[in-house]
């Protein structure tokens, strides 16, 4: 049995969270430009989540910027799937199945854009999401007379030009625009550009001001872990366990976050769904969260990254298991990037909410998140994230940071590499992994010298943008811990670091 709408009422699973027949009426009130899992799995599950619960009422038409060729799954599906939420929540495993129908259509802008176009005249239609990519939110030189304009922009002015002359200018028929992509201010940007295009089509200044005033751009972080397919064993035995074929079934983690940057009661007003669930946050200033994600998350991830690969983990949760390994990263958040990250708008409370999630996310089991991916541009990585970290330590502090200059130490050790058939190789933890940085040629001619690669390292101002040896201690630290790394190994150095920082969990 292939799922599908009119399959759905034969589905007997208990627990498993199906959609009401009626609901495959609501009307659209979402355009998303996009079919990726990100949004599938996340704005999407919201979505569905406030039509289960009679809030939102409203479903979702797509637009993708393939050509359908002859029926895709989306159409033999009747664009139903499943969302499968695997992982660790709140320390304990979590499995949940939940059949989504917030789509309703799936249309390819090459082929059916005069339709999208005629979506514009829709009164009901309050939102629209995207997720493009970070190179969809780009200037182009589109016309909204083409059919369809090529970029992303492009389309949405095209479709917002055609609103604004069906209704006639109607302030209220502006829409919630809010995309996805994970570029800093992406609305800002957005709108920008919409406006430096609207001058360019000489759509003239009544429509600029309805761009501007009628419609809302809202900023927005999104953080959680869409995998996309099963692997094929999986989705075979969760076929075999929910008694249905799905080709369009994805898995997702269960951590969720959507943070929209808001302060309208209209805005409020539009976007209900965001009632259902905690995830999703309606905040004037989204600031707060991109902090707490990036330290927390993305830096505690560069800083454990070369201490993993040097202690021989392959993926994360496989590090995790490690009694040695988890403590360090514990103490790495609550005890040094958690106090560093502590100012007037981010609390205690939110950096242990926050640390405990990452931890449940590392340690779940259903994900294979391989260290040797996370050191990709591992240099750059470890100055945009973790290189201002430093600084708000030592704004505090003046003892050097113990987890922070291992991290160095063992991120400095991993770029000592070879230089074979032009590329550089990197073995560590009885591992071979090609490093794929920009800096990799710099730490190579470093490393001729052991003795002072340390202070060359941490001096290199093309590096880091300052000279890091005038931190009180850092270089005597990371070099320590370069020589307990040489003389010990990586865990046996982790071990009597975390014996001198010993604390309860």
């Amino acid at each position: 049995m292939l799922l599908s709408k009119e399959n759905v009422e034969k589905i007997n699973v208990p627990g498993i969270a199906l959609p009401a027949e009626e609901s495959f009426e609501l009307p659209e009130r979402v355009l998303q430009f996009g079919t990726g899992v990100l949004l599938r799995g996340l704005p999407d599950y919201y979505i569905d989540k406030a039509n289960k619960e009679g809030v939102f009422n409203g479903r979702v038409l797509v637009v993708k910027s393939t050509s359908s060729q002859g029926a895709d799954a989306f159409d033999k599906q009747n664009c139903v799937y499943t969302l499968c939420i695997k992982g660790i929540q709140d320390g304990k495993q979590v499995i949940s199945y939940n059949v989504n129908n917030a789509i309703s259509r799936v249309l390819a802008a090459s082929n059916d854009w005069q339709e999208i176009l005629q979506s514009a005249h829709n009164p009901e239609l309050t939102v629209v999401l995207s997720n493009t990519t970070e190179v969809g939110i780009v200037l182009s030189n589109d016309s909204v007379n083409d059919e369809p304009p090529v970029s992303f922009p492009g389309k949405l002015l095209a479709f917002l030009y055609e609103r604004y002359k069906y209704f006639k200018g109607d302030g209220d028929k502006g829409l919630v625009i809010l995309p996805t992509e994970l570029i800093t201010d992406n609305a800002t940007k957005l709108k920008s550009i919409l406006l430096n295009l609207a001058k360019q089509n000489l759509l003239g200044p009544e429509f600029e001001g309805w761009l501007l005033q009628a419609n809302d751009f809202c900023n927005t972080l999104v953080d959680r872990i869409v995998p996309g397919k099963l692997p094929l064993e999986q989705q075979q035995q969760t076929e075999a366990e929910l008694g249905y074929n799905d080709e369009l079934m994805i898995m997702a983690e269960p951590f969720s976050l959507w943070a929209i940057e808001t302060g309208s009661a209209r805005v409020r007003e539009r976007l209900s769904f965001a009632s259902v669930d905690k995830g999703i946050v309606l905040v004037p200033s989204i600031e707060k969260f991109k902090e707490i994600k990036l330290r927390l998350l993305n830096g505690t991830h560069t800083f454990s990254c070369a201490a993993a690969l040097g202690s021989g983990f392959q993926v994360v949760k496989e590090s995790m298991s490690s009694d040695t390994f988890s403590v360090f990263v514990k103490n790495l958040m609550y005890k040094e990037i958690g106090p560093s990250i502590l100012d007037a708008y981010i609390e205690p409370s939110d950096v242990t909410q926050f640390a405990s999630s990452v931890i449940d996310r590392f340690s779940n089991p259903f994900l294979d998140h391989r260290w040797e991916n996370i050191a990709m541009n591992y240099t750059s990585k470890m100055n945009m994230r973790n290189v201002p970290l430093l600084k708000k330590w030592y704004n505090k502090n003046m003892a050097s940071p113990a987890y922070m200059a291992f991290g160095f130490a063992a991120y400095i050790k991993f770029m000592d590499s070879s230089l074979e058939e032009g590329k550089y190789i990197a073995t560590f933890g009885g591992q071979r992994v090609v490093l794929q940085d920009e800096f990799a040629s710099v730490l190579h001619e470093y490393w001729r010298d052991s003795v002072t690669v340390v202070a060359k390292v941490l001096r290199e101002d093309s590096l880091w943008g300052m000279d890091l040896t005038t931190y009180p201690g850092f270089e005597e630290s990371v070099t320590q811990y370069l020589q307990e790394i040489n003389a010990d190994g990586v865990l046996k150095t982790i071990e009597k670091l975390n014996i001198e920082w010993q604390v309860e969990y």
